[in-house]
């Protein structure tokens, strides 16, 4: 975990996959590393070389409002990581609380809510994507899976997300970035700690992708799935924020209408019919 100098190992991760050829910079030489040199950042956005490697190096964490919008423009960070970086150099105190296992609360509303839904995909998590319920189409969907209480550790640990998830690197890739994004600053919490090492010392995969300090925010568009029984479903996703449980978010997902995948996912909600919902 990267919690001493977070603004400074933000910086150097996405200075480090920026595409030289796309910032109008002159390569100079053969490059031993990946993406922009410091001096290259430094000069995109109109601060000294020493300012910029202080801010890398943690030894300046406290940048204006200015220098960081240019820091923004020089490193073409898109609405969520603006977002991230503003978070990490400003952190807001006391906006987060810790994460504790079982520490989540799904109000009764919620749950009849999901409960309710019999055409959609919907399951409730937390700021570590710890599953804390789910409707019927996603009980039958996740049912007998290794590791289906947290999304993380089945996306990485578990092989055969490899085919649950048809398109297993772009959902693989969002997963962390939205961990990346809701975790912000506070990465201090005992429980991110803990996920976030059994990860990479379980799957390189997952090493590689966190140190990319991606972030995404409440937003995405669809997602592909299989299921061994009822087959493949392309699902138009939203994540709705629950504002009366800070850091819970309801994953949805529905089908076109009258669409293939509209029929299996209703197949996946009758396989649960005699168990009924289910909720860890």
């Amino acid at each position: 975990m990267d919690r001493d100098r977070p603004l400074g190992e933000f910086l150097r991760a996405r200075r480090q996959v920026t595409a030289v050829d796309q910032m109008g910079v002159r390569q100079l030489g053969q490059r031993r590393t990946p993406g922009l040199r410091r001096e290259e950042v430094a000069m995109l956005s109109g601060v000294s070389i020493d300012y910029y490697t202080r801010l890398e190096q943690g030894r300046e964490r406290r940048p204006s409002e200015q220098v960081l919008e240019a820091l923004a423009r020089a490193l073409r960070l898109d609405a969520d990581a603006r977002e991230h970086l503003y978070e990490l150099a400003h952190p807001r105190a006391g906006r987060r609380g810790p994460i504790r296992d079982g520490g989540d609360q799904v109000s009764s509303t919620v749950l009849r809510l999901v409960d309710g839904w019999k055409c959609a995909f919907a399951v409730v998590v937390n700021r570590r994507l710890d599953v804390l319920a789910r409707n019927r189409q996603a009980a039958a969907f996740f049912h007998g899976v290794e590791h289906n209480d947290n999304l993380l550790r089945l996306t990485f640990l578990n092989p055969v997300a490899r085919e649950l998830y048809v398109d297993w690197d772009k959902e693989a890739r969002f997963k962390v970035a939205y961990v990346r994004a809701k975790a912000g600053a506070d990465l201090e919490d005992p429980s991110l700690v803990e996920l976030v090492e059994e990860l990479s010392h379980g799957s390189e995969d997952f090493r590689r992708l966190w140190a990319r300090h991606e972030v995404r925010g409440n937003r995405r568009k669809s997602l592909r799935l299989h299921h061994p029984v009822t087959g493949d479903m392309t699902l138009d996703f939203e994540i709705l924020s629950i504002d009366a449980a800070s850091g819970l978010c309801i994953f949805v997902g529905v089908a076109e209408p009258g669409s293939p995948s509209e029929d299996a996912l209703a197949r996946l909600g009758d396989l649960m019919t005699a168990d009924g919902p289910a909720r860890r």
